[in-house]
């Protein structure tokens, strides 16, 4: 069965590999978050444990949106650990978990690289007329730059 959104297979295939690119990043991202939660020691742990935590459920959300929308436009949606490494933008977290403020200061760093990502993403969209993406995408910025933004307080 075809499909007849008004967006050309050309541009669906387009926004769907760039939708594939700030999923892997954001699967890496809510990983780090998850494994950061987990491994948290220090006289902040239970604000940052809470803190991550909150992180790391809305990008577990924002992943399934993002693989949703890969998948009305006609796409299948990447989902292995193999394929997720050949898309990301983002490092992993280390074998061993640094300390709280560089678990801090990488995850804000890192929701600031997944909202230039997003804006990649949002320009994808402009050029094929996709303004479902193009509002997905203005969420995610506006997602990952409040959290950038909550992380670094906590530096301050």
């Amino acid at each position: 069965m075809s499909l007849n959104t008004g967006l050309s297979e050309e541009d669906r295939k387009s926004v769907a590999e760039a939708l594939s690119r700030i999923l892997a990043d954001t699967y890496v991202l809510y990983l780090k978050t998850q494994n950061y939660h987990w491994n948290v020691t220090g006289p902040h742990f239970g604000q940052l444990h809470s803190l991550f935590e909150e992180q790391y459920d809305e990008l577990r959300e924002a992943g399934d949106e993002i693989a949703e929308r890969i998948r009305a436009l006609g796409h299948f949606a990447p989902g292995s650990y193999a394929r997720f490494a050949e898309l990301k933008s983002i490092e992993e977290a280390p074998d061993s978990p640094p300390q709280a403020d560089a678990m801090i200061a990488q995850l804000a760093a890192d929701n600031e690289t997944l909202s230039r990502v997003a804006r990649s993403v949002l320009t994808a969209a402009e050029n094929a007329g996709d303004e479902v993406t193009v509002d997905m995408m203005v969420e995610r910025m506006t997602a990952h730059e409040k959290a950038a933004w909550m992380l670094r307080a906590h530096l301050q």
